[in-house]
């Protein structure tokens, strides 16, 4: 054998690298070697890499790897969790976020973390979803492709995940998620695929579920046709913890990586594979091989000693947090709040921050804020009262804590409000069952707002909630989970040091039933029908003229702005090019987030009213006007056509929408854009309408009809009549006189 060793030119990737292992090296390759780490072949100077759990923080285990992997870990930085960071529209923030992962992990000498989470927001109940980005694919894949941007800037691999359509947590290890071809390309992969193409990961994860029947740890079409093939993916594959189900199987597909260690069984299994001639042993080569590159980047990055800068990165995380909260409503202009104000700062929320979701992202962090706290520090002195309204966890005497909250609230000028959902309501590991704030919480402001109408209220929630009290209150500020240093970022919006630029992004529905999945979620049965097709989130909503309590897009501020006219116009490569100036025309600088949406009237397919196509998150000055340019790609226009199995953008003239949300529009430009050229194969199984728009067929056919019928150029009642007839069947109808010979004429000319 020769003497090429691993640690000269760190884990080389070519034939060599890989010829120089045995079959059982290679074989241990793919699978971990305890919980967080890769195999180490010290033989030929492999080192062992780790991989942590992210995704707004790193969960790196402070001991010993435990069996679950949820022991203490180190302290880290705890951002605003997806939920949070989505609702800034803004990638560059997003990247900057990645860097601050970035450098924690380096520091840790973290190889990988696990995130960002991509996953479509099908459902609100999804127990998960304050780990996901959005329920838009086009908002998911900029975010996301952002997230990993960072991350992987400062030599630290990004993990995309959970690919794909890992929508609930209800029976996840083995659910099968029965999506149709369009919804599965332009809903639930099209994020990935932007994250993919636009920021190469050093390693995607598959997710623990069927789609449509087959697991997607052993899914060659989904691992290797889609991701490789089609996206030009370069980076490894990773299984979920646990999803593993067949992994010769696995290999075969193209899945790397198995996490975490399975003790051995699973190289033994992949060695007798290959020996008895059931797995190919360059599939083996092929995933070992990946996993040595992965060894190589890791290995290649330059040390980063620290030690970490503490307050820098809890200054970004209160920077994201108070960019992430969303002013929903603000009547009268009750917010933001004078220092000279008596303030009532109602509920346990206030002092016992809920900043983070429960499950394999929980971070231990390096500090925490508290949202009274804060408030103090910018109120005057003894302006500030605070009763806790409720406990969190539901206990103690109801009536006693609500008594006392009415009374503070009454002595105060203005009552701020904090509710939410405990920590039990949502995790990873199960979904919610209702959309719904505790009954003890909504008591409670039911008594504030009767002693006190002028009352803010301020929520902490990882998923969307009903607010049946949106009509009673004059002001809500949608709190989401802020991550460590969210009590801080609260008051600096409560007080205006901040002036709230967040956007929804997913809808606030007025009740579950509404919603797109309500019916078809969480399945039965080992199956989940995504009857919806098309229509989630935004999309459904509009589609059927729901009302909703407050749409996608939307979001508040200080101060206002005004939309010029947009124009738009088609740039060299068929992407359209959107400009727009927007004015702030209030008295303080502020940030809006200028949103763009597609329609096409009269499509061949089915379309929802409008869709989100791109986004600007854009800082201007108050009186200063901004020319915002947009740019929508001409990919994002495509449908996917399942006759041909492939993107098509469908000519015509394109409405483009231009606003504030998706039911706030300022401005419509029409750009006319050129379609892609679709050529569907003729067969005797082919339509009259398919054949009638055929170039080379239609003329010919045309003439046919007009001799069958007796009529000259088809009469128009007939043609509606017969124009759905397969061209071969209609050719065996009784008393039609159109013959074989003249079919095999037509489909031999089209």
């Amino acid at each position: 054998m020769t003497d090429t060793t691993l640690t000269d030119t760190p884990a080389d990737t070519d034939a060599r690298a890989v010829a120089d292992l045995t079959l059982e090296e290679k074989a241990s390759l793919t699978s971990g070697a305890d919980f967080w780490t890769t195999t180490a072949i010290e033989r030929v100077g492999v080192p062992s890499v780790m991989m942590t759990d992210g995704p707004h923080g790193l969960r790196k285990q402070s001991g010993g790897n435990d069996h679950v992997g949820l022991a203490d870990s180190v302290p880290a930085t705890c951002f605003p969790p997806a939920v949070g960071l989505s609702a800034t529209f803004d990638p560059e923030l997003a990247e900057r976020v990645g860097a601050a992962l970035g450098v924690e992990s380096a520091i840790e000498d973290v190889a990988v973390i696990l995130g960002p989470g991509i996953n479509i927001k099908r459902s609100p109940l999804c127990g998960r979803n304050f780990e996901y980005m959005s329920e838009d694919p086009i908002v998911s894949g900029v975010m996301g492709a952002a997230l990993v941007r960072g991350i992987q800037s400062q030599g630290v691999g990004a993990s995309l995940k959970h690919f794909a359509a890992n929508n609930q947590e209800t029976d996840r290890l083995r659910v099968s998620s029965d999506v149709d071809p369009r919804p599965l390309r332009e809903i639930y992969l099209r994020g990935f695929q932007r994250a993919v193409q636009d920021a190469q990961p050093w390693t995607v994860m598959c997710s623990y579920n069927r789609i449509n029947g087959v697991y997607a740890s052993e899914d060659p079409w989904l691992l290797t046709s889609v991701l490789r093939d089609e996206w030009g993916f370069e980076g490894l594959v990773v299984s979920d913890w646990g999803a593993v189900n067949d992994r010769v199987a696995g290999v075969a597909a193209g899945l790397d990586l198995e996490m975490p260690s399975s003790g051995g069984i699973s190289d033994a299994r992949v060695v007798a594979a290959v020996r008895e001639g059931s797995l190919d042993e360059s599939a083996l080569d092929l995933v070992a091989g990946r996993v040595l590159d992965l060894v190589g980047k890791a290995q290649r990055r330059p040390a980063q000693a620290g030690p970490l800068d503490v307050d820098a990165h809890h200054a970004l995380a209160r920077e994201v947090a108070g960019r992430a909260l969303v002013l929903l409503k603000n009547e009268g202009g009750m917010l933001p709040l004078n220092p000279a104000q008596k303030v009532a700062v109602i509920g346990a929320f206030a002092t016992t921050p809920r900043f983070q979701g429960a499950g394999s992202s929980l971070i231990n962090p390096t500090r925490l804020d508290t949202a009274l706290e804060a408030i103090v520090e910018y109120a005057d002195e003894d302006t500030v009262s605070f009763a806790a309204g409720f406990r969190i966890d539901g206990s103690g005497d109801a009536t006693a804590l609500r008594a006392e909250a009415a009374a503070t609230a009454a002595a105060a000028d203005v009552a701020v409000v904090f509710l939410g959902l405990p920590a039990a309501a949502e995790s990873e590991g199960f979904d919610r069952e209702h959309i719904d704030l505790p009954a003890d919480q909504l008591a409670a402001l039911d008594a504030v707002v009767a002693a006190s109408p002028r009352t803010v209220v301020v929520l902490s929630n990882g998923g969307v909630v009903a607010l049946p009290f949106a009509g009673d209150v004059p002001a809500i500020v949608e709190g989401w989970l802020l991550g460590q240093a969210g009590g801080s970022a609260t008051a600096d919006v409560l007080y205006g040091a901040v002036n709230p630029s967040g956007r929804l992004a997913e809808t606030i529905p007025v009740r579950l039933e509404d919603n797109p999945s309500y019916g078809n979620f969480p399945g039965e049965n080992g199956h989940v029908r995504y009857g919806e097709g098309l229509f989630v989130g935004y999309r459904w909503y509009d589609e059927r003229g729901l009302d909703v309590t407050y749409p996608f897009g939307h979001g508040l501020s200080y101060t206002s702005f005004e939309y010029g006219r947009p124009t738009a116009s088609l740039a060299a490569n068929g992407d359209v090019l959107v400009r727009v100036a927007v004015t702030n025309t209030g008295s303080r600088a502020g940030r809006e987030v200028v949103q763009v949406y597609t329609a096409l009237e009269g499509s061949s397919v089915q379309r929802a009213p409008r869709e989100l196509k791109a986004f600007e998150s854009v800082a201007i000055e108050a009186g200063q006007t901004r020319e915002v340019e947009l740019t929508v790609r001409r990919e994002d226009l495509a449908y996917w056509d399942i006759r041909v199995d492939r993107w098509i953008v469908e000519g015509g003239a394109y409405d483009v929408h231009v606003g504030a949300s998706s039911r706030d529009i300022r401005g419509v430009v029409v750009v006319e854009v050129p379609g892609d050229e679709l050529v569907l194969p003729a067969t005797a199984d082919s339509s009259i309408f398919e054949l009638l728009a055929d170039t080379t067929a239609g003329p010919r056919l045309r003439e046919i009809l007009g001799q069958a019928f007796g009529v000259g150029d088809a009469a128009d009642g007939m043609l509606q009549l017969v124009g759905s007839f397969p061209i071969g069947r209609l050719a065996t109808f009784p008393n039609v006189a159109i013959t074989r010979e003249q079919v095999q004429e037509l489909l031999g000319g089209a």
